[in-house]
């Protein structure tokens, strides 16, 4: 297909094209820049374009191969990236007292909740808060893992109806 042949069928289904730039773009500007770069991209390599092959499907892929490409360098254009040091005080002042009370409270609470549980459950939560995985607990109670699993969440739920007061 000579290059005269070439450009009159692509001039032919620019028609058709425009409304699936619409489609992607949302906006007759950008649509009419999407289409005309899809144009430009086609021209440029008409000689990887296979005679007997859907010149419409082609250029279809063009359109939205470079939309695409587009949005994506738009996005990192737009991407900001604070590099600076978080160093921002809001009402600071040279001296900061911070009551520890509610904090102790909570801790005794917490405490009293988890001593509140009976030891076949106290045992197993405790020792999974400390790190331990549930296979270690499993071989160090000399229980089934799906034992551990299950007082485990007894105990958290337990603990949980004992503390909702702290409930947000």
């Amino acid at each position: 297909m000579t290059a005269l042949e070439f450009g009159y069928k692509i001039e032919n289904l620019t028609s058709s094209l425009k409304p699936y730039a619409l489609k992607l773009t949302k906006d007759g500007e950008d649509a009419n820049d999407l289409l005309q770069e899809t144009v430009f991209k086609a021209y440029n390599n008409r000689d990887k374009f296979q005679d007997g092959t859907n010149l419409k499907a082609w250029m279809y892929t063009i359109m939205r191969n470079t939309f695409i490409t587009n949005y994506q360098r738009m996005v990192r254009r737009n991407t900001f990236i604070d590099t600076t040091d978080n160093n921002h005080f809001l009402n600071s002042s040279s001296s900061i007292i911070e009551n520890g009370a509610k904090g102790n409270f909570v801790m005794n609470d917490i405490n009293a909740a988890i001593e509140g549980l009976k030891d076949m459950y106290k045992i197993p939560f405790t020792m999974y808060f400390r790190g331990f995985k549930y296979h270690e607990i499993a071989n160090k109670l000399d229980i089934p893992i799906g034992t551990v699993k299950n007082r485990i969440h007894i105990a958290r739920k337990e603990l949980k109806k004992g503390l909702k007061v702290y409930a947000n």
